[in-house]
């Protein structure tokens, strides 16, 4: 078995669907209300220099990150030679907000796949890591909405998913442990059945982390 690896490059001309988004539009000038309020309510002076606009820009921010772009459809090519090839495409790094405290949290992902007559295009998969990231999140549900997502977009369940999350929630408050790390992995099809091919996954995918 021969092993490819490759790093997402985003295509920002496309996007991927939105299954469970907010449809409502976000009224930016409300929510800029509402942070000039918060300021007030922490002691400062939204009007004083230097906060000048941050109610406004704090808005646009939120707007900009809970509203993924339309629906298009992920990119496969045929590719009728290949057998027995693992896939893996790693060096996708998003960021996130924790639902629980509302603090961000990077998350590192890795996804594997075996095709079978056609390919994945490269830069979907970044496409679909943002799109999931765009939210109020979970790392243990991203991990698995990028795994489903992917298992439909190929048409099999041989599918790998592996995120690494560095998240502020417990870097910066609580036991503030800025080295801890959290990896969750979703695997299916061959992934859970070949322990050598889940095994070479998560060499790679192990690999690509480094350290801490």
């Amino acid at each position: 078995m021969t092993t490819s690896v490759a790093s997402s490059e985003p295509d920002l001309s496309a996007a991927v669907p939105a299954p469970g988004q907010p449809t409502a539009a976000i009224d930016n000038g409300r929510v800029a209300d509402l942070i000039a309020q918060l300021l007030v309510e922490l002691g400062e002076d939204p009007a004083r220099e230097g906060l000048i606009g941050t109610p406004d820009r704090v808005a646009a921010w939120w707007s900009g990150f809970l509203s993924p772009d339309g629906t298009a459809t992920a990119t496969c090519f045929t590719e009728s030679q290949l057998s027995g090839q693992l896939v893996i495409v790693g060096g996708m790094s998003v960021w996130s907000l924790c639902e629980h405290h509302m603090l961000p949290m990077n998350l590192q992902v890795t996804a594997g796949y075996v095709p079978e007559g056609d390919v994945v295009g490269l830069s979907k998969f970044g496409r679909i890591a943002q799109h999931f990231a765009g939210r109020l999140q979970v790392q243990e549900r991203f991990t698995r909405q990028v795994a489903e997502y992917l298992t439909g977009v190929i048409g099999r369940e041989d599918i790998a998913v592996a995120a690494r999350g560095v998240h502020l929630c417990m870097s910066m408050r609580g036991v503030r442990m800025e080295e801890a790390r959290t990896t969750t992995v979703q695997t299916s099809g061959r992934f859970r059945t070949d322990p050598v091919l889940s095994q070479q996954f998560l060499t790679v995918a192990a690999g690509q982390w480094g350290a801490p």
